[in-house]
């Protein structure tokens, strides 16, 4: 089974990611977790590593063609990342996560350790419309566009057990519809 999880920063796709690898066994990749230790080993914030990336097309591509050939060889795995549902082929389960912005910025704000509020929004914008305009320019993709995802689903709403009950359902019966009951 390979199943993508996508979404916009402090969505919570890595923590859900992570619920699932841990529950089903799955491997997990995570394409954001790796440009955040990029920005890292470059001594950049992430915005400005974005900015960075933006004029660098390598770096994004190098992230993406990375998760794409390892999801290709393996079973069993989950590729969190912006574009995974993109760039994922054949995957058995596609899930948007999606959160107000201020529900994401609260998140953002714990997760970055970030100064406040108004910094947080501003780079978390800045990052999403560097990152848009990217994805269009090399891949011709509209982040936008939801129509390949299987599930979308509002993280404000539902914590990651919940959210991660919701999902197991629906792996479950993808599993039952292969009839491949793992």
């Amino acid at each position: 089974m390979r199943i993508t999880v996508s979404g916009l920063p402090g969505s919570g796709t890595t923590s859900l990611s992570r619920y699932l690898s841990e529950c089903h066994g799955f491997t997990m990749i995570s394409a954001g977790e790796v440009f955040r230790q990029c920005a890292k080993e470059h001594n950049m914030e992430l915005a400005a590593f974005g900015r960075l990336a933006e004029k660098d097309p390598a770096y994004d591509k190098m992230i993406d063609a990375r998760q794409k050939e390892i999801a290709g060889k393996k079973d069993n795995i989950i590729v969190e990342g912006r574009l995974s549902g993109w760039m994922v082929d054949k995957a058995d389960l596609k899930i948007w996560l999606f959160a107000p912005i201020d529900c994401r910025l609260e998140r953002i704000l714990l997760r970055d350790q970030i100064a406040d509020i108004e910094t947080a929004k501003a780079i978390t914008l800045e990052r999403e419309h560097c990152e848009a305009a990217r994805y269009r320019q090399y891949y011709d993709i509209d982040i936008n566009d939801l129509s390949i995802y299987h599930l979308i689903l509002n993280s404000e709403h539902w914590g990651i057990s919940e959210l991660g009950s919701i999902v197991d359902t629906a792996i479950g019966q993808v599993q039952v519809a292969h009839g491949n009951v793992l």
